[in-house]
């Protein structure tokens, strides 16, 4: 809970789907440098949660039994392909820091408030 007048963060996700980056082989490494520079900007800002990318879509389904098979869940052309979490007052600041990443990674972005729960939270 928070104080009366204090104001509570929101954590947003900001994700792209795996394939939308239009990367050629040889520019690779400048897309990793300047993600990184955004990843160090909003660290330095206060603002980074967790981040990151996935090596392949092969996921696997974790039943409530704990049986475990191969995923996806439902199969889908769309799968993820990275994202950050950010925590920052407004959903204009989570615009600002999309459309950094969105430079950075060369593919748009997709930015979603997650739901309050103060169980999920440090």
């Amino acid at each position: 809970m928070t104080a009366a007048g204090e104001e509570t963060l929101k954590r947003f996700i900001i994700s792209f789907n795996d394939g939308d980056m239009q990367v050629a082989d040889h520019e690779w490494q400048q897309v990793a440098d300047e993600s990184h520079a955004v990843v160090r900007e909003a660290k330095a800002a206060g603002v980074w949660i967790f981040g990151g990318g996935f090596f392949e879509d092969k996921p696997v389904v974790v039943t409530e039994d704990g049986a475990v098979t191969d995923g996806p869940i439902k199969a889908s052309d769309v799968r993820l392909g990275g994202f950050s979490v950010i925590e920052v007052e407004t959903a204009q600041e989570a615009y600002f820091w999309a459309a950094k990443i969105a430079k950075g990674c060369r593919c748009p972005q997709e930015v979603r408030e997650f739901i309050f729960d103060e169980e999920s939270v440090n």
